[in-house]
């Protein structure tokens, strides 16, 4: 049996696109071009690249990107829209746990929940991070982000997805959160893009800012700062809340 992640994205390409939460690129890619000092000589792996919109945007800008992702359905949507503007663009089939890279990129960009922190197992999430840290070039940068262990000890995590959920979206229910292991667990629903319904059981990780700190630094980063995340305004001005559902994470090594 498919893990819930691999069932989901397996046909979901253009569903995927008409979500509330994929509205946010040019914001999102104004942040990444800022954080590499617009220098489009800097080589960027897009790790859960999914449809390449990030991928795509950077390379309009001028920035050479390699995408990877592990949903074939994903990579095609994506390289239909590059060949569609005649971008050239790297997209590549390959789990994030162990990508073929050694020291090749100079940033590393890992945004909206692209594999991390989706794992089964926190040994799994962190393997991820390690083989993207692997990919990185020394001195090179990790801009990612993940799920705020902060928002669901003072929210509702179901109740927060309802609000920002469109008709024809995904809907999650029955979230129950873990304050042991720290996962919401709930039944995600959902129409592919060939008119199946699907019901997945999920489980995703959120992460506390000091957990991350802390891995992060045993993978060799030297600075690790961590802001709030907000969709398509990523900026070092919104400090991390328990209002933030996400955190957004620029790390250097």
């Amino acid at each position: 049996m498919k893990p819930w992640y691999e069932a989901l994205f397996s046909q979901y390409a253009e569903k995927y696109e008409q979500e509330n939460f994929t509205r946010g690129t040019l914001g999102e890619c104004d942040f990444i071009e800022k954080e590499a000092s617009y220098d489009r000589n800097l080589r960027i792996l897009d790790v859960g690249c999914g449809t390449g919109r990030h991928s795509l945007e950077l390379t309009r800008r001028g920035y050479p990107v390699v995408g990877v992702d592990l949903s074939e359905n994903m990579l095609s949507k994506a390289r239909q829209k590059a060949r569609a503007e005649g971008l050239m663009i790297e997209f590549l089939q390959a789990d994030a746990r162990d990508l073929p890279f050694d020291e090749e990129f100079d940033l590393a960009i890992m945004l909206c929940e692209g594999g991390f922190p989706l794992m089964e197992t926190d040994e799994m999430n962190y393997a991820i991070l390690r083989s993207t840290t692997r990919a990185l070039k020394t001195p090179g940068k990790l801009i990612f982000t993940t799920l705020n262990g902060l928002f669901p000890l003072y929210h509702s995590v179901e109740q927060f997805c309802a609000e920002g959920s469109a008709e024809g979206n995904a809907t999650y229910r029955s979230n129950t959160f873990d304050l042991m292991t720290f996962r919401d667990h709930n039944i995600t629903e959902v129409v592919d893009d060939l008119g199946n319904p699907l019901r997945l059981e999920c489980n995703e990780r959120y992460y506390v800012p000091s957990e991350i700190t802390w891995l992060l630094k045993s993978l060799g980063y030297h600075t690790i700062e961590i802001f709030g995340a907000r969709l398509g305004d990523f900026s070092r001005e919104h400090p991390l809340t328990t209002e933030d559902f996400e955190m957004l994470v620029v790390a250097g090594r």
